[in-house]
């Protein structure tokens, strides 16, 4: 039936960007995946929204979180699993990372999986 299909591709992943996340990144991320859902948090005015909040937000809306910020974000993350509260996933991206090599593995993710995969999950970057 049209509109039940599953699998990488039938289910658009949908993203937030914690407002200290690499905006080089973002715009690498949209010049190949032209259809990236992706909202700032600078950009919804929620710049100074504490962590437990964003990730409030993000699991009301659906969408993943996109940080560099590992000493907080991360820590409450892991809270709101250990509490069972519904999280769509955080992507902890090491600040490190080269900026091409955070957008391949981006990338790949978007085009190899779908957003249910990353639900309840913290996920680090560069993959190993």
């Amino acid at each position: 039936t049209p509109g039940t299909e599953t699998g990488p591709g039938t289910d658009a992943m949908r993203f937030v960007a914690d407002v200290n996340f690499n905006n080089h990144i973002l715009k690498g991320l949209r010049a190949r995946v032209p259809s990236l859902d992706v909202i700032r948090l600078q950009d919804l005015g929620m710049g100074r929204t504490i962590d437990p909040k964003v990730l409030e937000w993000a699991a009301d809306e659906g969408r993943i979180v996109l940080t560099h910020d590992v000493k907080t974000m991360t820590k409450y993350a892991a809270d709101r699993l250990t509490a069972g509260l519904t999280m769509p996933g955080l992507f902890e991206v090491a600040e490190t990372l080269d900026i091409g090599q955070a957008v391949d593995e981006l990338q790949v993710i978007i085009e190899c999986s779908t957003q249910e995969e990353w639900n309840q999950r913290i996920i680090y970057l560069p993959l190993r």
